[in-house]
């Protein structure tokens, strides 16, 4: 892949200024879930934008401060630390603080990753989506509101929802009986992926009660 790093600084692990990152290290975009916890302790969920082994860039409900340490949880990659170098709109970017095996190892979990298809790619792509013979289905929110919504597609992976309400990228929702996380916004919803894959046997029956 075109992304590995090169030029690595020799020694322990340390944290590059923002702009030293970038140019050690190409980020590619990725569309992974996971948590983060900022200086205050507290945890917020997250989704991951693009990484590199060197540093990424995340949305999430609560942004970091310039300079504060940041700890995050990723799916498929696992604890990294770092601090905050830069701020963008419902999220921030934050240096990735590891060794030199760390970093080749990160940069395998990457390639493998790529490998597997689960980079810059939705859930909808992964697995094929259809719409259900029966569309309608109740929707929890975040704060156990209960609602009624309409299936845009449905996936062993995921489902396109068809509702005003819109919930932070991250959020908790439950479809049916499945729980999954808000990964993008649509025009007419938003976007579930589920936390675990569905047996296909069982997916409508699962989701929609029929």
């Amino acid at each position: 892949m075109a992304f590995l790093y090169t030029d690595l600084a020799q020694g322990a692990a340390r944290i590059l200024p923002h702009s030293e990152e970038r140019r050690r290290f190409q980020r590619v975009k990725v569309n992974l879930l996971g948590r983060y916890m900022l200086a205050n302790r507290q945890e917020y969920p997250c989704q991951v934008v693009d990484m590199s082994p060197g540093g990424m860039a995340l949305i999430g409900p609560v942004s970091a401060q310039i300079g504060e340490r940041v700890i995050a949880y990723i799916d498929h990659v696992g604890r990294l630390e770092g601090v905050a170098t830069r701020l963008f709109e419902n999220g921030f970017a934050m240096t990735i603080a590891a060794t030199l095996r760390k970093r080749d190892k990160l940069a395998a979990q990457l390639i493998w990753l790529a490998n597997r298809h689960l980079l810059a790619q939705p859930e909808d792509r992964r697995h094929g989506r259809y719409v259900p013979k029966n569309p309608m289905t109740m929707l929890i929110m975040p704060n156990g509101v209960n609602i009624g919504c309409r299936l845009i597609d449905l996936s062993l992976s995921g489902a396109g929802v068809a509702t005003q309400q819109r919930p932070p990228i991250g959020a908790l929702v439950t479809l049916g009986k499945v729980q999954g996380r808000v990964v993008r916004h649509l025009d007419e919803g938003f976007a579930v992926e589920f936390v675990r894959l569905q047996h296909p046997d069982f997916l409508e029956e699962s989701v929609t009660g029929g």
